[in-house]
């Protein structure tokens, strides 16, 4: 399976349309010459083979137009049909960034006020659920352990019956108290973007988010998405990638991840946004929203990274980008934007879980003339063996648990009855297969979380 899809790669890795590629001098008003993308062709024929990933699409933005967009490999590996630009991906958890632009908008039309309790606009729901913010939904200080289902009801229903269903059991800690990625709590923004706008959260998307920017393909509705020109979803296996059937679907959380759309659309969603909102001279998104969305709300430990309303802030190579990635079962995608430089790049890609990163990272370096992107780290000297008892302990998300324990005078990793070796290094652990975890301290100078994979675990014993 894996020569085969060798050879489907290179069979179809010159699919798709290349633009114009003239970026403007945009101090000046000038052309500047054309832009070889070129080298994206290896990167990206070497990313889908190594990651088992049948096809995928690319497209760059600079300034108020697409200068880039090609589509590579195959649409589904038992049809062997190639992949086209205008094909839909789902997008996973980069829908984050279109619930939290319709709720925001929603909070600049004075619908609802971000910091206020959503039980002020909320009746029934549990006491300790009606307390939390919108504000801490979006920027991920709920309190709310994660999960992310991928099969559930079919019937749109299930988002409200979800979300009235929780009681305290849905917190592995406190609100505000510290960042812990969490899918649920964009479940209940969705829900709040429902209530605010007495509209299905799907409809309102449309009339807020797509329709306003001329996203015409895009969906949250799978019995539309289907359709149109569709990627097929693929899982890897020992054999290689198969075909994902049947499609996941649960309505209750569309708004953490379930977008179907193309790059020619999400295109559009980034011109707005590196344009004061603006596209084909009108007024798609109000700037504030903008503003709102990329405003750095909560640090991320352990990363020179914040995150803020569905968008992540990292500075990389000297330059403020902003962006999100997603996982959705048979897909994965990346939006990266440079605001400084009116500069995106979309990828999207029909394998469980890649979002074409090394792809990505290429076009951005051949759009702003940057160096390739390293990954070095410096190691925190070793603590003595007298420290390793504070490390010791219970730690909880919810109904999971991981333990640290003290065993001849050395810290062991365990998880699901597995256990692994522990090394300190500084405020780091790393777990032999189970990579670098963070700790996060209290005032006293106590561990109180360990954070790994934008989740926070809290020390319950």
């Amino acid at each position: 399976m894996t020569r085969t899809l060798t050879a489907l790669v290179a069979a179809f890795l010159f699919v798709g349309l290349t633009g114009s590629a003239r970026p403007f001098d945009f101090a000046q008003g000038e052309q500047a010459p054309p832009l070889d993308f070129s080298p994206l062709d290896k990167v990206v024929a070497d990313e889908l083979q190594s990651t088992g990933t049948p096809g995928g699409v690319i497209a760059v933005v600079l300034g108020d137009r697409v200068i880039y967009t090609k589509a590579f490999g195959i649409a589904n590996i038992e049809t062997n049909e190639p992949v086209r630009p205008e094909m839909l991906f789902r997008l996973g958890s980069t829908t984050k960034m279109f619930t939290a632009a319709a709720l925001v908008t929603l909070a600049e039309r004075g619908a609802i006020d971000l910091n206020a309790p959503v039980g002020s606009y909320v009746t029934g729901l549990n006491a300790k659920v009606a307390r939390v913010t919108a504000d801490q939904l979006l920027s991920h200080q709920s309190g709310f352990f994660d999960e992310a289902p991928m099969i559930g009801s079919n019937d749109e229903t299930a988002l409200e019956n979800e979300v009235r269903s929780w009681t305290d059991a849905r917190f592995f800690t406190e609100p505000g108290k510290i960042f812990s990625y969490s899918n649920p709590g964009y479940w209940f923004a969705g829900f709040l973007i429902q209530h605010a706008s007495h509209r299905n959260y799907a409809d309102q998307l449309d009339e807020s988010i797509f329709k306003p920017l001329g996203m015409n393909s895009t969906t949250l509705r799978p019995l539309v998405a289907m359709t149109y020109p569709l990627a097929q979803g693929h899982d890897e296996t020992p054999q290689g990638p198969q075909l994902l059937r049947p499609q996941a679907n649960n309505a209750a959380s569309w708004p953490a991840g379930s977008i179907y759309s193309n790059v020619n659309d999400l295109s559009r969603f980034v011109i707005a946004f590196m344009n004061d909102g603006r596209i084909d001279g009108k007024q798609g998104l109000l700037p504030a929203v903008i503003r709102r969305m990329s405003t750095p709300r909560v640090k991320i430990p352990g990363a020179n990274a914040s995150y803020g309303y569905g968008l992540q802030m990292s500075n990389e190579r000297g330059l403020d980008v902003v962006s999100h990635g997603g996982s959705r079962a048979g897909y994965g995608s990346s939006i990266r934007m440079v605001p400084s430089k009116r500069f995106g790049v979309i990828a999207v890609a029909n394998r469980t879980g890649i979002g074409l990163n090394a792809t990505a990272d290429k076009a951005m370096q051949i759009a702003l003339s940057l160096p390739p992107s390293t990954n070095s780290t410096t190691t925190a000297p070793a603590r003595a063996a007298t420290d390793l008892h504070a490390y010791a302990g219970t730690y909880s998300q919810g109904p999971r648990t991981i333990e640290l324990l003290m065993r001849d005078g050395k810290l062991i990793f365990k998880q699901n009855d597995r256990e692994q070796p522990v090394v300190i290094a500084g405020d780091d652990l790393r777990v032999e297969r189970g990579g670098r975890w963070v700790t996060v301290r209290d005032a006293s100078g106590a561990i109180e979380y360990l954070h790994a994979g934008s989740r926070s675990w809290r020390k319950v014993k």
